[in-house]
């Protein structure tokens, strides 16, 4: 449970699906409240629903935080995650919703982390603070997410909290461009669940001067955004079902940066680059052949391939390079694969994982 005391703005992103009931009810809410709602709750429930059984479970979650928290139903926001179409027992809710409001905390970040784990390995959480005026400002997230991860905000549920005094609509526009580069720039293993969620409030606690306009203080504000975006995109990734390793995609000389961010994204998400650098194969086919059907052209005799400092490829020409020294750089926690496709000023990064037999195996057993 996530609560603000005062009035909040708050911004979001969702994948697209047709099946949802949470993330829609969420999108409902948030587009018919004023820019400043009194408060933010988000019970983090382990199942998501599907059809009206779900809407109708969304609905009656969100009436006993009325109930707990005294305050008006339009206020709560609800996120799940879990096994698709599975119900929770709504007595449960109701049974453990009055120990959360008594434990509520200034420092239960750490905790909150932990309790929407599922098959994540270790939590995932972040703070940043910076000076705008004289005054801290402060910035964090939790998050979790570990499997059916894809661009497109991937199986994820991420909550980032700022006291910083902002108006709405720069706030979107700042989420929706740290989303871009971050969460949307992940994968593990190409698939997206129902539910895919991220929520951002900010409260203007830090009484610092209102960022309302871009400038300075506003790109300021959106770096630390960013970061904290990019370091939980990447925790996911690396806490990829069954992963041993990070892989980090970057991409240069594209005609633009989506063009970029794309070939990044399908060099990250192909199944034979994943399986390769989970074989310790330095197998530069691999990774051209993703680059060339990512849908962006490019000459391939200006195509150059490096795997950390090993160049594998140069201007569309294999390279000699040491395969034993190449071999064991794979075996690193985090591997860089650089690719450059041209001379344009294009410049993108992706982050996936390694597929490996216990992403198998977890996923085979995921309800057995």
């Amino acid at each position: 449970m996530i609560v603000s005391d005062v009035e909040s703005d708050r911004r979001w992103s969702f994948r697209l699906s047709q099946v949802e009931p949470p993330a829609d009810y969420c999108r409902q809410r948030l587009r018919a409240t004023a820019c400043l709602s009194y408060r933010l709750y988000q019970y983090p429930v382990r199942l998501p629903y599907v059809l009206e059984q779900g809407r109708a479970a969304v609905l009656e979650k969100t009436r006993l935080v009325e109930q707990a928290l005294g305050i008006p139903a339009k206020s709560v926001l609800i996120a799940s995650t879990g096994v698709i179409g599975q119900q929770i027992p709504l007595e449960r809710i109701q049974a453990g919703l009055p120990q959360l409001v008594t434990v509520l905390s200034d420092t239960g970040s750490d905790q909150a982390a932990q309790a929407i784990m599922t098959t994540d390995r270790v939590p995932k959480t972040i703070a940043l603070e910076a000076h705008f005026e004289g005054r801290p400002v402060r910035i964090g997230g939790i998050a979790k997410g570990a499997g059916m991860i894809h661009p497109n905000m991937a199986t994820l549920l991420a909550f980032i909290t700022c006291d910083a005094a902002v108006s709405p609509q720069l706030w979107q526009q700042m989420l929706s461009r740290a989303a871009s580069q971050s969460f949307n720039q992940i994968t593990v293993d190409g698939d997206t669940s129902t539910n895919d969620t991220l929520l951002a409030l900010a409260n203007g606690q830090s009484r610092t001067p209102a960022i309302t306009e871009e400038g300075p203080e506003a790109a300021k504000l959106e770096a630390m955004l960013t970061a904290v975006c990019t370091y939980l995109a990447q925790a996911i990734a690396r806490d990829g079902e069954g992963a041993t390793c990070l892989i980090e995609v970057q991409v240069a000389g594209a005609i633009d940066d989506k063009a970029a961010c794309q070939v990044a994204r399908t060099i990250a998400g192909s199944m034979l680059v994943k399986s390769a650098v989970f074989g310790r194969d330095p197998n530069w086919g691999r990774i051209a052949a993703a680059a060339g059907r990512a849908g962006v052209a490019f000459n391939l005799e200006k195509l150059q391939i490096r795997l950390g400092h090993f160049l594998l490829m140069q201007n569309g020409t294999p390279c000699n390079f040491d395969r034993t020294a190449a071999s064991n750089y794979l075996k690193q926690d985090t591997i860089t694969i650089s690719v450059n496709i041209g001379d344009g000023s294009g410049y993108g990064k992706g982050w996936g994982c390694d597929l490996s037999y216990d992403y198998i195996k977890i996923n085979a057993e995921y309800t057995t």
